[in-house]
Parts: structure tokens; C-alpha cells; sequence
């Protein structure tokens, strides 16, 4: 069994500039998996940097509310909300409301920095 506790991961700041949690990645734990996860956090008011990976992602939102930009596409997002990011698609979240936005990130497979391009 492999259990992790957000909490008691590290807290480091993204290229995108989101505060994050890395839970699983097989590139660094002993796990057979083909995705990582990660739970990032954007405090009330900020955006990320635009940025593309090369590979699919998704975010699942927990908490609060936010615009999300794929491209040239922009919609609304709150907790509940998972969306798809297409491979290779520019890709920011902006924190619209007035607590923080937590949601997860799964990447497949498992994000590596060299899949990362940051665009600003």
C-alpha cells in the first residue's frame, strides 16, 4: 500500500508560477503508473504563467472558482469542474473568486520539466 498526505509533500512553485504539490510521479516513486499527480493552488486574483506540455493533462477543481484558458478558448470553472487540456495546447487558469483555487493535476504520462514550455 502507498499512501501520501498532500499536506506533508513539499510545496514548490511551478514554472507556471502555481504553488504545487507533487503526489505521485513513477519518474521518482516506486509506482507502476503512466500518469503523476499533482494539487496546485492559485491565490485570489492571480494567473498562471501560459504554458504548454507536450503531453495530455487534466484538472479536476476542489476548491474555488477560475477562468480556464485553452488556446484561444476561455470558460468559467469551479469545484466539480475537470477539465481536458489537450497535448500541446497553450493553457492558463486564472483565480476569479475570493479564496484560493485548489484543483488536481494528472499528467499522462507522468510530467518531466523537459515536456514543460513555458510561453510568457
Amino acid at each position: 500500500m502507498f499512501i501520501r498526505r498532500i499536506r506533508d509533500r513539499p510545496e514548490i512553485v511551478a514554472g507556471d508560477a502555481t504553488r504545487l504539490r507533487e503526489v505521485f510521479n513513477p519518474v521518482r516513486d516506486p509506482l507502476e503508473l503512466r500518469y503523476s499527480l499533482a494539487v496546485a493552488r492559485v491565490a485570489p486574483g492571480q494567473t498562471t504563467t501560459l504554458h504548454r506540455l507536450r503531453h495530455s493533462e487534466v484538472y479536476h477543481v476542489l476548491e474555488g472558482r477560475g477562468e480556464m484558458r485553452i488556446d484561444d478558448e476561455r470558460a468559467p470553472v469551479e469545484a466539480g469542474d475537470v477539465v481536458y487540456v489537450p497535448p500541446g495546447a497553450a493553457q492558463q487558469i486564472t483565480n476569479r473568486g475570493p479564496d484560493e483555487l485548489v484543483f488536481a493535476c494528472i499528467v499522462d504520462p507522468a510530467w518531466r520539466p523537459e515536456d514543460e514550455e513555458i510561453l510568457e
